[in-house]
Parts: structure tokens; C-alpha cells; sequence
């Protein structure tokens, strides 16, 4: 029988692309202070899944029959990492410097596996590039009035009101979303 996957986050996003892997899930979260010094956006977000991962075996431990998955996403545009906006006006700023432009999105993810009482752990990135059109001021506030950009890394959500500002994508679609379901995918047919 198959482990259950214990997803450690708040993301309803993340919550829903978990179930295209088709196998028992439970959600939940942690508390960290997600920083990190690293201007690079591959080890920022391997820095903070890992930090997420750290704080599960702190704060909640895990059992044997359990697959223990972590993750965070993050924006990089000119050498500049974006997390999430605190309010409008960052989330309107963020989207200025992403208009026009072909920016990443990086997810890192780390799977503890319990093996033996051992946490075996598992660390993957996923990159995908994605490209905005040119965005007018009254297009970026049009869009801040959808309240869609809160709690979203860049201030945008691919699937959502945003999306008709897409011109293109090369990579993983779900991995935007803030879950690359296929990498983990593979990783768990690995690790079992």
C-alpha cells in the first residue's frame, strides 16, 4: 500500500494539483519566516522548502506510513527574486517590472520519505519561463481590483483573470501554478 502524501501547505493551488497524483493526501501547514539571503531564485526556493521541511519534523514529526512534501514558488525577473506582494502598491510595482518582459518561476520542492526510522530527504527544482504582453497602468490596476495577486509569488495568477495577459510559457504550466505535479510525479515513482 501506498504512503500518504501529507502536503505542508495553505495554497488551495497547491491543494488542488496534489490530487492529480491520484493517491490519499492530507493538508496542512507550518510556521516559518520565509526568507532567505540567496539571490538565486533556484537556491531561494530550495532554502525555504527545506526550511518547510525542517520545521514539519519540528513541529509535527511524521510517520512511517507518510510522505511528507513541501514547497515554494518564486518569481525572477533582471536578477530580482519577487515572493508575494505585502499590498497593492508592490503588487502593482512587481507587475510593471514583469510587463513586456520573459521572466522565471521556480518551485522547489523537497519529499521526506521515512525509511527504517531514517527521513530519507529528496530536493527538486523546476524552472518554466513565462512571458507577459505590454501592460498598460490601467490594465495592472484593472487586474489588482480582481484581488487575485494577494498571497501569489509576482503578484499573478497564470489561471486566473490574468491569463489573457500570457503570451507565452516554455515549461511546466502546473509549475506556475505553485505545484510541477509531473517532476514530483516522477520523483515519488523514484523514491518508493
Amino acid at each position: 500500500m501506498k504512503k500518504t502524501l501529507c502536503l505542508a501547505s495553505n495554497s488551495p493551488r497547491r491543494r488542488e494539483l496534489i490530487r492529480y497524483l491520484n493517491r490519499p493526501f492530507v493538508t496542512f501547514s507550518v510556521d516559518i519566516d520565509e526568507k532567505s539571503n540567496s539571490n538565486d531564485p533556484v537556491e531561494y526556493v530550495r532554502e525555504i522548502a527545506n526550511e518547510k521541511a525542517d520545521a514539519v519534523l519540528e513541529q509535527r514529526g511524521m510517520g512511517d506510513d507518510e510522505i511528507v512534501i513541501t514547497a515554494d514558488t518564486c518569481v525572477a525577473v533582471g536578477g530580482e527574486i519577487m515572493g508575494k506582494p505585502g499590498n497593492r502598491a508592490e503588487g502593482f510595482e512587481m507587475l510593471k517590472k514583469l510587463s513586456g518582459k520573459t521572466h522565471t518561476v521556480s518551485t522547489g520542492v523537497v519529499i521526506l520519505n521515512k525509511l527504517g526510522g531514517t527521513v530519507m530527504r529528496h530536493c527538486l527544482c523546476e524552472t518554466t519561463r513565462v512571458t507577459f504582453a505590454e501592460l498598460s497602468d490601467g490594465e495592472i490596476n484593472e487586474y489588482l481590483d480582481t484581488g487575485e495577486y494577494a498571497d501569489k509569488a509576482g503578484a499573478y495568477a497564470i489561471q486566473g483573470a490574468f491569463s489573457k495577459h500570457i503570451t507565452g510559457i516554455e515549461g511546466d504550466y502546473n509549475n506556475v501554478v505553485g505545484f510541477p505535479a509531473a517532476a514530483v510525479y516522477e520523483l515519488l515513482k523514484t523514491i518508493e
